[in-house]
């Protein structure tokens, strides 16, 4: 028995749409990171982007654990000497949640040209109004809590 390969022309792609609400921002990621990379797919090959669409709305009301809500800073650099930003994330969740959601599962993907072509399959809303009604997104219940 042959071991079949996806390949670009036989990749059928399904629209997801996720309720971000009281889910924590890391299970969140990790999670649309797997439907995006087409992990939950039995065609799943590494050099192939298999994945679906995610839509994730309702990203307001992402939830931080423990303190990190008042510890942890979201720093970046403007390339000229001594221009590193930094900025509570308490602060930066208020004003960009779907910035925060996006970065956080930017960050779980393949760092190279497969990875930045799965990210464009992500769109994040802060609250529950989209515009992707014609593609029909099945409503896709993801964990939130491991046992």
């Amino acid at each position: 028995m042959k071991t079949f390969m996806a390949n670009s022309n036989s990749v059928e792609r399904k629209w997801y749409l996720v309720d971000a609400t009281d889910m924590p921002l890391g299970r969140l990621a990790s999670q649309v990171a797997a439907i995006l990379r087409g992990k939950n797919k039995p065609t799943f090959t590494p050099n192939v982007d298999t994945g679906d669409f995610v839509i994730v709305i309702n990203c307001d009301k992402v939830v931080l654990t423990g303190k990190k809500l008042e510890k942890k800073m979201k720093r970046h650099h403007t390339l000229y000497i001594g221009g590193l930003k930094e900025e509570n994330y308490k602060k930066f969740m208020a004003e960009h949640s779907d910035r925060a959601v996006y970065d956080a599962v930017k960050g779980m993907l393949p760092k190279n040209s497969l990875g930045r072509k799965m990210l464009t399959k992500l769109r994040v809303y802060k609250d529950d109004k989209h515009n992707h009604e014609a593609q029909k997104p099945e409503a896709l219940n993801l964990v939130k809590r491991y046992n």
